[in-house]
């Protein structure tokens, strides 16, 4: 097998391109035969050290996989050689095969492709999580999305709109706004050109969003606690700006708004039947067609740096993939 392994910690141009023998099954595993793989913010962390979780060196990043599985484990069942799955698997993507439990695995819709597997389950997981489980919404509610032509930002448009919300797409440039618009948005912030506070308010008739969804931190954050409605919630989801803002206690007095943290991957691993229930009503609209990822680029394994870079660089939107044969 060939993987791009991360053996010191680094930015993604520390990843090599590496032979390595296959890795033996355990009990209940199954080895998955990689057709593409999801590139995600978090990959670039992990391989700086920067992640919660730190795997031992040397290792693969990527945490979504695609692909077939080639070789059953001691104790499988309910899948076969020749199945088509999506791996969720923290890290070890980046990588032509990956040993997978079968917990960690989901059925593919006979309609969706390898490439749209890959790109479905760290941002759809996060987004779905943080919108059904911690936002309390309400339909016909205001849902404010900081960064919302990126990975997760999109789905949580595309989500907000399917499950009712009224979205403000808060973008850098009129290009996003109609990538956003595609998905579900119908107000936008284009912060480049207005003060994000004032835009969303003169939008809300004064009221502020009623829930703020904010993967980007630092500035973004700054001027969503000071544009949310009274009994607002805000969802810290990451902090894609690299800096982590901190909260004048009080502006939440001010609103009374409630702060609330997204941490999808500690809530996947204790709620893991909820994750599953979560993962089984997003693949049904997906299989309806009411879902589909937007992959704005895609790169070969070898290009796994390239593929970072582009993520980093902002210049994607929505999704990036790996493709591999």
């Amino acid at each position: 097998m060939r993987a791009m392994l991360s053996e010191t910690p680094g930015g993604p141009e520390s990843l090599k391109l590496v032979e390595l023998p296959s890795q033996a099954l355990g009990k209940g595993q199954v080895r998955v035969a990689v057709r593409a793989a999801g590139v995600n913010f978090p990959d670039t962390l992990i391989i700086q050290d920067k992640y919660q979780f730190k795997p031992p060196r040397p290792f693969a990043p990527g945490h979504e996989i695609a692909g077939d599985i080639t070789e059953l484990g001691e104790g499988v069942s309910g899948y076969k050689v020749g199945d088509r799955v999506i791996g969720m698997i923290g890290h070890g993507g980046y990588a032509t095969e990956a040993v997978v439990d079968t917990g960690s695995l989901l059925p593919m819709p006979e309609n969706m492709s390898y490439d749209d597997g890959a790109a479905f389950t760290m941002t759809y997981g996060t987004s779905y999580y943080a919108l059904k489980q911690r936002s309390s919404y309400k339909a016909g509610e205001t849902l404010l999305v900081t960064g919302a032509s990126g990975g997760v930002g999109l789905t949580a448009v595309e989500l907000g709109a399917l499950m009712g919300l009224k979205v403000i797409a808060a973008v850098g440039s009129d290009e996003k706004m109609e990538i956003c618009r595609k998905y579900g948005a119908t107000m936008f912030v284009n912060y480049t050109k207005d003060k994000m506070r004032d835009k969303v308010k003169e939008l809300t008739g004064g009221n502020g969003a009623d829930i703020v969804y904010d993967a980007v931190g630092g500035d973004a954050f700054d001027e969503s606690i000071r544009c949310i409605a009274w009994y607002g919630r805000l969802l810290v989801v990451g902090f894609a700006a690299g800096r982590i803002p901190s909260l004048p206690a009080n502006l939440a007095l001010l609103k009374s708004c409630d702060v609330r943290g997204v941490f999808y991957g500690a809530w996947r691993g204790r709620e893991p039947a909820e994750a599953r229930k979560n993962f089984d009503e997003l693949l049904a609209w997906y299989a309806e067609g009411k879902l589909k990822p937007h992959i704005s680029m895609r790169f070969p394994l070898e290009k796994s740096a390239e593929a970072m870079n582009a993520l980093l660089s902002r210049k994607a939107t929505g999704k990036v993939v790996l493709t591999v044969s």
